[in-house]
This record gives structure tokens, sequence and C-alpha cells, in this order.
């Protein structure tokens, strides 16, 4: 599309704004289209954060899935870089869930069948999102459970051919145990997120925890967790044995996105009538989001601050020294 941003969206109500940017709805002046435009400020910006602003567009111009955030065109202009993007309304995939008053395991399994198909998708094509968290899946509408997106690909990275990245990124409580150990990563660190989300999801808490970070990462990299009989006992056998495949402390022994898509548990059909405990998944949601909102009103202006404090707390565990934890996001 040629000429200035201006010239053909017309900006309208703010949708949210981060440490880096604001996103406004934007409507095509041409097409009547609504779109989320994501507004940044180049004087807020360093050369690294321009940097990996300019490899999230590039990965983003590259995937084209029905359950990935869609970035449909990019304008760099003297002040400002704008983000046209796929507009998504129907909020948090978890704040969905909450809201119903039953939630049975296999609903739960046919959304990670979702989650499973794009991220094979991803890794197919060497691109790890290295964020993965309840925050970033995202429903396009208010009517479908299904229409699920992946989105925020900040810490997204292509990964060579015969290496490994470096770089210790990511959110803690999903965070890989080879990343935190400093030691290289590929796609398979995605799988871990993952892993930790389905057993949120099917249990209603995390299956490691700790306070201060330094406990959390120690229990990571242990990759200890139990599956509480009181939580668990009407979840199916083969939810249990995926999870112990995703949550598993060596990534050349965890399973991959494709081989996750041919599990059992993806192919059972006697799961309708096992109930989740949204009771417990409720409060955990309540306090993630407390948490959150506490969060964003002390967090730090860029994430190299925010890596600098948590180098000193955590060093002794062998932590990259470059490790950025994730900001509030948009």
């Amino acid at each position: 599309m040629s000429g200035r941003f201006d010239d053909n969206y017309e900006l309208g109500e703010k949708l949210g704004s981060g440490a880096f940017a604001t996103v406004k709805e934007g409507t095509g002046r041409d097409t009547n289209i609504k779109y989320a435009i994501k507004i940044f400020e180049k004087k807020n910006l360093s050369n690294l954060d321009t940097e990996a602003l300019t490899i999230e567009i590039n990965i983003l111009k590259t995937l084209h899935h029905s359950h990935i955030i869609k970035l449909y065109n990019v304008y760099d202009e003297s002040k400002h870089y704008y983000l046209i993007t796929e507009l998504v309304v129907g909020g948090e995939l978890f704040d969905r869930i909450v809201s119903k008053k039953q939630y049975t395991e296999k609903e739960a399994r046919d959304v990670c069948m979702i989650l499973f198909g794009a991220l094979d998708y991803c890794h197919e094509r060497r691109v790890v999102h290295r964020d993965l968290k309840p925050e970033n899946l995202l429903l396009l509408n208010n009517e479908s459970d299904t229409d699920l997106k992946l989105a925020d690909f900040g810490f997204a990275k292509c990964v060579p051919k015969d290496g490994k990245l470096l770089t210790g990124c990511g959110t803690p409580r999903y965070v890989a145990p080879e990343i935190i150990a400093g030691c290289g990563h590929d796609t398979k660190v995605d799988m871990w997120s993952i892993g930790v989300i389905i057993y949120i999801l099917l249990s209603g808490y995390a299956p490691f925890g700790g306070k201060p970070r330094s406990v959390l990462f120690e229990r990571i990299l242990r990759g200890k967790f139990n599956f509480h009989e009181q939580y668990w006992k009407n979840i199916s056998i083969c939810a249990k044995d995926l999870i112990k495949q995703l949550l598993t402390t060596n990534p050349n022994k965890r399973i991959n996105a494709h081989d996750a898509l041919k599990h059992e548990w993806m192919s059972r059909d006697d799961l309708c009538d096992k109930q989740m405990n949204l009771d417990m998944l409720k409060a955990f949601q309540a306090n993630r989001k407390f948490r959150a909102a506490a969060n964003a009103v002390s967090a730090v202006k860029k994430l190299t601050t925010a890596a600098c404090m948590l180098r000193d707390r955590t060093q002794s565990l062998g932590v990259p020294q470059d490790f950025k934890v994730t900001e509030p996001s948009l």
C-alpha cells in the first residue's frame, strides 16, 4: 500500500499501551476494515530495541497461519513505526474459559490441538516464539472459543540450521530449563512452555512455583512436579503422559509439536464427561491478573534494566548474563 500512514488509515480508540508502544484501533480509509495499529515512537527506542523490532517484523511477515496473529503492513516514518495487525477482540483464552459454568477435558484438548498446529507451523520454519504464556493466547471474537490466535512475537527468533540460540529471555514461570542454564536452545523451549500452560489449564495451578525467583528457577532446572490426586483424579492418563513428555528437562527427549499432534490424547473420543476444576483456574487467573497489574505499576522502562536486576539474583543458578524478562505486553 503506497502513501503515508495517515493517508490510508484513521486512528480510533486506544486499546492498550506498554513500555515501548501504544495500540489503537484503526480503520482503512478505502476499505472501512478495522485493524489494531501498534505505534512505536522512535525517540523511545534504542538501537537494540529497533533491531529487535525489525526481527519481529521480518518473522511475522513470513508467518501466514490461521491461528497466528496477522501482520498486514508496516510504515516506517520519520517519528514513528506503525504496525498494522489483525484486530482481535475476544480477549484472553483463559478469561473466556473461567467465565464458563463448566469446561471439559475434551474442550481443553481441542484448544491444545490448535496450539500444537500453530507451533508445528512455526517450528517447521525454524521460528521459535520464546514467550508462550496465557496472556499471548488471544481469541479473535466473542463468539468462538476456537478462533484462537498466537500473539506477541517480540522474543521470536529463527534458529540457525546448525546451531542454537543463546540469549536468555521469556517469562519466568514458563521458561524452559535450558534457557535458565544458558546452554543454548531451539524450538523445544516452546514445547516446555506449552507443557506448563496445559498443566495449568487442566489443574488450575502451575507445576513449578516458588519465591524468590531463584527458587522457582531451581525447581524448573530439577524438573520435578506432581499430579496431585485431588486436582488430577478426573484427568485422563494420556493427558498426564503428554505433559510428562513436554515437561522433560532434556530437550532432546522432549516431544516436538509434530509428534504431539499424533499423541493418543489428540484422538481420544471419551473425554467429554471429564469436568475440569474451574474454581482452581479462576483463582489462578485472578491472582495472575493481580500480579500483572502490580508489575505494570512498578515495571522498568527497558528490558535491559530488568535483565540486570534478574542477573544479580540468579547468577548462582547459571542464568545467562543477558536473560530478559517480559514486560507487561500489549
